[in-house]
């Protein structure tokens, strides 16, 4: 067991500092590297996190050592630096104002998604902030979320106090997208209800299936109402770095923010989150600031000066906050964009090849023509009972984990569950692709003659 390896490890000194035993070091270094997932490996496809590009690694490296916390400028000055040029560089790509828009960084895309919301909330109900729920006097706050939003946007209505019958919920078609259409009509139902939907999520590149919403049939939906647009780009928001793919974002230049995941496909060490705001000075509606330093004088200046005019901490939930934009500022000002539109312009490719693979398989179900580098599918033997199709599924990720040769994901589709890759690996070919369809049906009719074989009724039995 690891947690017996892992406590074999550990020193019995209590009673002073014990020296330093190198051959410790190395074996905990090699239980780390060779437990988890292997996310350089070829075989690697189920999550939405990769191995890092080196450097980024090294500079990440220099950060834990340097140890500079940048959520104030005079604790990580170059940190601070980084943040603005990079909102810069990537501002330019959203299209938005340079001049007038922000960013912050945060730990992950959850929080990045909560801190939107709170400055979407506080700007529809600017007494919140102080007075609560109890200062509320125009409606019921709610907020407008697709069928397939990434789990965090419920939990920080939660958080919000926004109770899950004030969540409301968009439709989406087949591929996982929000049906632009069905939009208008939700609201005006939310309304009738006595809601005040403050703020709709829409999704760039969902979790379950990397579908894109249609950012500027919503905008114009929501612009009219003087709803807050927040995109949740954490995955997908990337895809504007590529000239051939930024398309599938078309219309967030009218969103109000947006997250995005740079630990995702720009490929730098987690977490670093982007939280984008078109408008700079919402920025600081999330939070507040207390006023004059009053209630914080050991961070906040009462006289801000050019030097804390980067500090971020008005803007932010944390306080001490790791340095996490050096990694992607390095990779930038060292590479360029370059080496990020190759990569994601790859893995869209290969991922677009698996499809067609897929389909000219006669006992596979594509489930979704792929909008980015996330692939759902299901094996389908064509004598297989209807009522054996999900856990088939599940039964064949569980054992190919377990083999340890591929690493697949799980997600539910319509209710059933399937099969889910994301190539995240740009050294994944064609012929990796060939050997998890071969390893998914082999282990699939394994499962399925080990079933048969078992004794008791076939429908109370589960494939494993």
């Amino acid at each position: 067991m690891l947690t017996k390896a892992a406590r074999g490890l550990m020193t019995t000194e209590r009673d002073r500092i014990a020296d330093f035993d190198a051959d410790r070091l190395n074996q905990i270094v090699d239980l780390y590297t060779s437990t988890g997932i292997h996310v350089y490996s070829p075989g690697y496809m189920g999550r939405q996190f990769s191995g890092v590009v080196p450097l980024a690694g090294l500079v990440d490296l220099v950060s834990s050592v340097v140890n500079q916390p940048s959520t104030f400028y005079e604790a990580g000055q170059l940190p601070n630096v980084a943040e603005r040029l990079m909102a810069e560089e990537l501002g330019r790509l959203i299209g938005w104002d340079p001049d007038r828009l922000a960013m912050v960084t945060t730990s992950g895309g959850s929080l990045a998604n909560l801190t939107a919301l709170l400055a979407a909330r506080n700007r529809a109900f600017p007494g919140m902030l102080a007075g609560g729920a109890a200062d509320v006097r125009d409606g019921i706050p709610a907020v407008a979320v697709s069928e397939e939003v990434h789990y965090s946007v419920t939990r920080a209505a939660g958080v919000l106090g926004v109770g899950e019958r004030q969540i409301v919920r968009l439709p989406v078609d087949r591929s996982g997208r929000v049906r632009a259409d069905r939009v208008a009509p939700a609201l005006d139902a939310a309304h009738r209800r006595g809601l005040r939907v403050f703020c709709l999520v829409a999704s760039a590149g969902t979790t379950s299936m990397g579908a894109f919403d249609p950012l500027a049939e919503l905008a114009a939906v929501t612009r009219p109402r003087g709803i807050w647009l927040h995109v949740d780009g954490a995955h997908g928001a990337s895809l504007l770095v590529s000239r051939r793919h930024r398309d599938r974002l078309r219309g967030i230049e009218h969103a109000d923010s947006l997250t995005w995941d740079a630990h995702k496909m720009l490929f730098v060490p987690a977490p670093c989150t982007l939280l984008f705001y078109r408008d700079g000075a919402e920025a600081r509606g999330a939070f507040g600031r207390p006023p004059g330093g009053r209630g914080a004088s050991y961070v906040f200046d009462e006289e801000p000066d050019v030097y804390s005019a980067l500090d971020s901490g008005d803007q932010n939930f944390e306080c001490t906050k790791r340095p996490m934009i050096m990694p992607l500022w390095t990779l930038w000002a060292v590479y360029g964009p370059a080496l990020f539109e190759r990569k994601i312009d790859r893995l869209c490719a290969t991922t677009r090849h698996a499809c067609r693979m897929l389909r000219s398989e006669p006992d596979f179900d594509v489930l979704h023509e792929p909008e980015a580098n996330i692939l759902c599918f299901r094996y389908r033997p064509a004598d297989l009972e209807p009522s054996a199709l999900h856990r088939l599924q599940l039964a064949v990720r569980h054992r190919l984990r377990g083999d340890g040769r591929f690493f697949v994901s799980k997600v539910d589709v319509g209710g059933v569950a399937a099969l889910r890759v994301v190539l995240m690996n740009h050294r994944i070919n064609t012929a990796h692709l060939a050997q998890l369809i071969t390893e998914i049906r082999t282990t699939g009719q394994r499962v399925l003659r080990e079933e048969a074989a078992a004794p008791g009724p076939r429908a109370e039995r589960s494939p494993r």
